[in-house]
């Protein structure tokens, strides 16, 4: 295996790099319907597809079924284009992203109304159980295949553009450490969507450059999350978020047998590690990485509090967070995350961010942590603690949280705050909400969170 892993990681500067891991023409790459699409068939997919499309410099990429995604996302990068990912599905983001990068169009395997402007519906992609060996397609090792935008939970949405050695590179730290708990081979259930820079990584990603399979739907609700991993055989990999695994836990409906569990977007509680190890028999991984860097650590919750550097990976301190110098960047990158870093430089644990820390009247706190204490409050079952951009007449940035707690009112909640932390960090305004505007990958555009203050 790890000469599998490596050769991701230190090839050689080239001009080109195969699309697809295809030494086995039959090798499956997803499943869908409950058939195996093999490597072969999906090639004739990309290629029937590519020939469809027209000149641009990129598209965004709208498909739901994930097997339609990973088609249409190598068909744009054969095509010498780049795929766009917006911060959303919703048509304003799609909109905004498209003038930002005129000449572009979208695809999808919808017939949407209304569609964007320029908008192509992919063929059937029909089953082709015969289809000979392909010529595995090279991409320009230095060409953006994808453009990813942040989520928008601190602020503005940024672009980040990715190139195929970027890509490709990133995934050889997340093949070697997933197959050190579930093997070479492989199959991936998921429930983030393939737009998210997490969702390409572990359902796009590793099926193309792995001998990994996945699952072409996206599972919503725990009946559905079973209904599909049923669907491919062991050993089995659910990549999911906290927000999922709650829901996973708290319904507790029975699962097929994991090899393990892979969780990423947000801080996952250990309490809720813990639980979901105990409900689903497997171990739990987290994965540290942003849009910005693609993952480049991970770790398991119920055994560790610090994070293992992937191979190649190097943290180096800094007074305003950490810069990051990986296999997958062209150059180092600067994340907000504070940290202290441990076993000659090899791991870390996370302290916060700089945008986290709070200093108020001479004490100190992290919204981190904060939110960990209200979400410990028996009744609220979702909420959130946040700093306001505007500072009141002390020059102080005031506190806020919103809490989703059906049997509790604003004053009760409070109470229990005030019993938990110093009263300089008490949340004013906190309001009590039917719910919280988490997107599909389960974090919150601070526009939204804004926007139910009121």
């Amino acid at each position: 295996m790890s000469t599998v892993y490596d050769s991701l990681r230190y090839e050689p500067a080239q001009a080109v790099l195969p699309l697809l891991n295809a030494r086995d023409p039959q090798r499956v790459v997803a499943w869908r319907h409950g058939v195996a699409v093999s490597a072969a068939q999906f090639l004739v997919h990309v290629a029937e597809v590519a020939a469809l499309l027209p000149e641009a410099p990129a598209a965004v990429n709208l498909c739901e079924d994930r097997y339609a995604f990973l088609v249409a996302f190598c068909a744009i990068a054969c095509r010498g284009q780049a795929n766009l990912l917006p911060p959303s599905r919703a048509p304003q983001a799609v909109e905004e992203v498209m003038a930002a990068h005129p000449g572009s169009y979208a695809l999808g395997e919808l017939a949407l109304s209304p569609a964007p402007h320029g908008y192509r519906k992919l063929p059937a992609l029909d089953a082709c159980p015969g289809a000979p060996p392909a010529t595995v397609p090279e991409i320009p090792a230095e060409q953006p295949v994808a453009i990813g935008y942040t989520s928008g939970s601190t602020g503005t949405p940024r672009a980040n553009a990715k190139s195929w050695r970027n890509l490709r590179a990133s995934s050889a730290g997340t093949l070697a450490m997933l197959g050190s708990v579930a093997g070479e081979r492989f199959n991936v259930v998921a429930t983030v969507p393939p737009q998210h820079i997490y969702g390409i990584e572990m359902s796009v990603l590793l099926p193309l450059l792995g001998d990994v399979g996945v699952h072409a739907g996206r599972p919503f609700f725990p009946a559905d999350v079973a209904a599909a991993l049923a669907e491919v055989p062991a050993p089995r990999v659910l990549v999911t978020t906290p927000v999922h695994l709650r829901a996973l836990v708290a319904a507790g409906t029975p699962l097929p047998p994991l090899a393990a569990m892979l969780s990423a977007t947000a801080p996952m509680p250990p309490e809720l590690a813990q639980a979901a190890e105990q409900a689903f028999g497997a171990p739990l991984l987290e994965v540290f990485g942003s849009t910005e860097t693609c993952a480049f650590a991970s770790r398991r919750v119920v055994a560790d509090a610090d994070w293992a550097l992937f191979d190649g990976v190097h943290l180096h301190p800094q007074p305003d967070g950490t810069l990051v110098d990986a296999p997958q960047l062209d150059a180092p990158v600067l994340l907000a995350d504070i940290v202290s870093l441990h076993a000659a430089g090899r791991r870390f644990r996370l302290c916060g961010r700089n945008t986290d820390l709070l200093e108020i009247a001479g004490k100190r706190a992290s919204l981190g942590d904060l939110t960990r204490r209200l979400l410990a409050i028996p009744g609220v079952e979702d909420g959130i603690v946040f700093q306001l951009d505007e500072a009141d007449a002390a020059g102080v940035r005031r506190i806020a949280a919103l809490a989703v707690a059906p049997a509790l009112d604003e004053a009760a909640i409070l109470e229990a705050l005030r019993r938990a932390i110093d009263p300089v960090f008490l949340p004013r305004p906190l309001r009590r909400v039917p719910a919280l505007p988490r997107n599909d990958t389960g974090k919150l555009p601070r526009l939204a969170l804004l926007a139910l203050l009121g």
